[in-house]
C-alpha cells in the first residue's frame, strides 16, 4: 500500500468592508468582518485544497479558482475543493488534520460544524477529520488579529487494483 502526505497553507486578511459573508470551513459563521479575497476567501478549503494539490501536482488555488471567479463568478471555495478532489486519481483521503490561526471569532464553538461539512465534501468519515485551533497568543498577524491563517495536512492512500 502507497501512502502520501499532503500539505496545505493559507491565509487571508479581513475585509472590515464585509461585503461578504464570513466562510470558514465550508460554514457561514456570524462574525461582524469577512476576509478579504476575489473567492469566499475560505482559508480553510483553500489550505485543504493545496494540500491535495500538493498531492496531485495540480495547483488549483491560483490561476484555476481566480479564472472561476472572474469568467463565471463561482465564488465557493467547495467548488474549487471538488476538482482537486477529482484529481486524486486512485488516491483516498484517510485523515485530515487542520490547524487554525486566529485572535477571533472564536473557532471553537464551530469546530462540529466545520467538521461535518469537510466529511461531507471529501467523504472522509468525521472521526478522521482533526481541527485545532489556536489565538496566537498575538505574535503574528494573525494572533493580533488581522487575518486567518490555516495548515492542513492530509494522508492519502493508494487504492489497491487501480
Amino acid at each position: 500500500m502507497v501512502i502520501k502526505t499532503g500539505l496545505g497553507q493559507d491565509s487571508h486578511k479581513f475585509d472590515v468592508r464585509k461585503e461578504k459573508p464570513f466562510v470558514l470551513g465550508g460554514i457561514e459563521i456570524n462574525f461582524d468582518r469577512s476576509l478579504s479575497g476575489n473567492s469566499d476567501a475560505d482559508v480553510v478549503l483553500h489550505a485543504l485544497t493545496n494540500a491535495v494539490s500538493s498531492i496531485t501536482g495540480k495547483n488549483i488555488i491560483g490561476a484555476y479558482s481566480d479564472k472561476l471567479c472572474r469568467e463565471q463568478s463561482i465564488t465557493d471555495s467547495a467548488v474549487y475543493l471538488e476538482h482537486s478532489l477529482s484529481e486524486l486519481g486512485n488516491y483516498q483521503i484517510i485523515h485530515i488534520a487542520i490547524s487554525i490561526e486566529c485572535k477571533e471569532p472564536l473557532i471553537s464553538p464551530h469546530i462540529e460544524r466545520m467538521k461535518k461539512r469537510i466529511s461531507e465534501l471529501t467523504g472522509v468519515p468525521i472521526s478522521d477529520v482533526g481541527i485545532t485551533a489556536t489565538s496566537g497568543e498575538g505574535l503574528t498577524e494573525f494572533g493580533k488579529g488581522n487575518g486567518i491563517q490555516a495548515f492542513v495536512i492530509i494522508t492519502v492512500k493508494q487504492n489497491s487494483g487501480k
